[in-house]
């Protein structure tokens, strides 16, 4: 079960109730990582760039200078809580609509057991009933260029250059979570893929000094 119709979060006159918000954000947090999950105040301006392209609140949005069409790049150091956030933003939206996240490595494990097709599963395959079906790639930069029967394959670089093509004429869109920075993703993926990140991508990120929150 999702956040209830965003009911308590959406007054009256159509304002969002960001508070409730991150109350509901906390609970849910306990509940699937544990007593320990907790709702940092230094990362509620960026908590609230989340919250506001998933509500779809555009007055926020335009504020903030998120675009609700693209999708989002979140960013930030090692134990941060990237994936944390995105898994328990799906919370957040309709059963039907919430994205499935998607951890890269375990992606390029896909590839070593079933080869060129992995890329078609993870783009133009990426369509229910026409619709079109959102992912959050995880951890990009944790997955190693793997081979298939000698083959080797950039596979994230191709499956992000195939979504690109497939958000610019069917607007599929795409989530992702990194430690890598921009000349950092330009080095592994090549110029190509950094140069469709930013038509494609909301940039949202954790200051470089945040601390591990595993610790």
């Amino acid at each position: 079960m999702g956040f209830p119709p965003l009911k308590g979060v959406v007054e009256d006159r159509g304002m969002f109730d960001y508070e409730h918000a991150l109350s509901y954000l906390q609970s849910q947090g306990i509940k699937h990582f544990g007593s320990h999950f907790k709702i940092h105040e230094e990362d509620k301006s960026l908590l609230r760039k989340l919250l506001c392209y998933f509500f779809k609140d555009e007055v926020t949005a335009n504020e903030l200078a998120i675009n609700l069409n693209k999708g989002i790049l979140l960013s930030g150091p090692v134990g941060c809580g990237k994936t944390s956030l995105m898994f328990l933003m799906r919370f957040f939206l309709p059963f039907e609509n919430r994205y499935i996240v998607k951890s890269c490595r375990d992606i390029s494990f896909e590839f070593i057991k079933d080869g060129y097709p992995v890329i078609s599963r993870y783009s133009h395959q990426s369509f229910r009933n026409s619709q079109p079906l959102t992912y959050c790639f995880d951890d990009l930069g944790t997955e190693n260029n793997l081979k298939h029967y000698g083959n080797e394959c950039n596979t994230i670089a191709e499956i992000l250059l195939s979504r690109y093509d497939l958000f610019v004429s069917r607007r599929l869109l795409t989530h992702i979570t990194t430690n890598l920075s921009a000349s950092e993703i330009e080095h592994f993926y090549g110029n190509r893929v950094r140069s469709r990140m930013r038509e494609q991508f909301n940039l949202i990120a954790f200051n470089k000094n945040t601390n591990d929150k595993r610790r």
